[in-house]
């Protein structure tokens, strides 16, 4: 489990204002009956970046994000753009685009229709409509939407979460049940609009993906942020074995530890054109969640 030295040392080092993040959230809990969903959740989210939260099915992820768009009633603070979350405006809303599990589009209407539709809402030039299609990779905007893939379908959503240039794009496990090409055209267009300067607020638990695509997550288990941090340096934090594993050009394996006595060795292999593969032991993600929670993303 966390000890008490971790998220809360490094929660109090932040820059943690609502003036300086785009995304301020602040002891905030929600409770259901008596179930509670979240508790006292604090987590910032800096302009431009994206951010994941990461936590198995029932962790609150979902929760949190319907109560940053205002779906939701809740204790604390929660502020985005710097306003809070109870009392969000048209102002917010503009700059908000989703892509949630009930998506929303109409199954009869036509890609470039369902696209229409979203933008008369929004007040968007029909123009952006085709321009959004082609973001995402449907050409086909003629194609009734009720007949693409699932992965298509993914698309057509992000494209009409996109269609008016939001700020701000919450994103509600966007490539669970996808196929890897898919996943990884997802993926690729999720990075192109962050080199377009919009922060993005992911929830998965596929940690692989969060790994590849964030800048800064949070491990949430149970409604409690048990840890905080870059993917790179939650890892390097939690490498207790400290090892580096070399498999040489014969075969064989060797585990040494990554300390100053085997530098020797490990130059003298490599001097000697053994090594086939180098690999230090840092943890991934999800064993890095298993140790502070004891249990799998899947449980």
């Amino acid at each position: 489990m966390m000890s008490s030295s971790s998220y809360q040392e490094i929660a109090a080092k932040k820059d943690y204002t609502a003036e300086n993040n785009i995304i301020y959230i602040e002891k905030l809990s929600k409770v259901f009956r008596t179930k509670a969903v979240l508790n006292e959740v604090s987590v910032t989210v800096k302009e431009g970046e994206i951010f994941g939260l990461l936590g198995p099915s029932g962790a609150g992820k979902t929760t949190l994000i319907k109560i940053l768009t205002g779906q939701l009633s809740y204790d604390g603070e929660a502020k985005i753009m710097n306003q809070t979350c109870r009392m969000l405006g048209r102002d917010v809303y503009d700059h908000i685009g989703m892509q949630l599990d009930n998506c929303g589009i109409y199954d009869r209407l036509s890609c470039n229709d369902n696209l229409r539709l979203f933008a008369r809402i929004h007040g968007v030039d029909r123009k952006k409509v085709a321009q959004a299609l082609d973001f995402v990779g449907l050409s086909r905007g003629t194609d009734c939407a009720g007949k693409l893939s699932r992965g298509m379908t993914q698309r057509l959503v992000l494209a009409r979460a996109i269609l008016h240039s939001p700020r701000i794009l919450f994103l509600d496990e966007p490539t669970s049940g996808l196929d890897p090409v898919t996943t990884r055209k997802i993926h690729d267009l999720l990075t192109d609009l962050k080199k377009q300067g919009v922060t993005i607020f992911l929830t998965t638990h596929n940690m692989e993906e969060a790994h590849k695509l964030c800048d800064h997550v949070a491990l949430l288990n149970n409604g409690v942020i048990v840890e905080y941090g870059e993917p790179e340096e939650l890892c390097r934090r939690y490498n207790r074995d400290n090892q580096i594993t070399i498999l040489l050009k014969d075969g064989q394996v060797q585990s040494l530890k990554n300390e100053p006595d085997n530098a020797d060795l490990i130059a003298q292999l490599f001097a000697s054109d053994q090594i086939e593969s180098i690999h230090s032991s840092e943890p991934t993600l999800e064993k890095v969640f298993i140790h502070l929670t004891g249990r799998g993303l899947e449980d």
